[in-house]
């Protein structure tokens, strides 16, 4: 199995690519050349990883009977002072709201999106850091920041 994108060129600094028939549109500022029509491009890497852990909580908790009210995750990318400018560290933040019977199986369910089953966060691992911090109403109940910058000293 593959997956495959098609991207078109649509003029300026305007990219088109054709996902799974889902048209996404990429573009630049004006300050650089482009008219704003959508996103830079290197963000993306961030979306594809919310949405493929998320995707794994989600399925979790329903399979264990244990949803949640409301689910958001945010996903800061650390960009490298020099070219090629890239990501060098990420760092998710899971934020739950529910029932405190439910606490459990989210951190669970984080856990085990993280460890077993998220392929892009998996991906991302092998060439920099990622982090997570899971909140649950409105208390953390996880952190592993402080951790794997130790680890990464070593």
């Amino acid at each position: 199995m593959t997956h495959e994108v098609e991207t078109q060129w649509m003029g300026k600094m305007q990219f088109n690519a054709l996902v799974n028939g889902h048209t996404i549109v990429m573009d630049a500022p004006e300050r650089v050349g482009g008219e704003d029509h959508g996103p830079i491009p290197k963000p993306f890497v961030l979306s594809a990883l919310s949405g493929c852990t998320g995707m794994d909580i989600v399925a979790i908790l329903r399979k264990a009977e244990k949803e949640v009210d409301d689910f958001d995750i945010k996903v800061t990318g650390e960009i490298s002072k020099k070219a090629p400018i890239e990501y060098v560290a990420i760092n998710i933040v899971y934020e739950f709201k529910g029932a405190d019977a439910h606490k459990d199986a989210a951190l669970q369910a984080v856990t085990d999106s993280q460890e077993k089953y998220c392929g892009v966060s998996h991906m991302l691992k092998k060439i920099l850091p990622v982090t997570w911090q899971v909140v649950y109403n409105g208390n953390t109940i996880f952190d592993n920041r402080q951790t794997v910058a130790e680890t990464n000293l070593i």
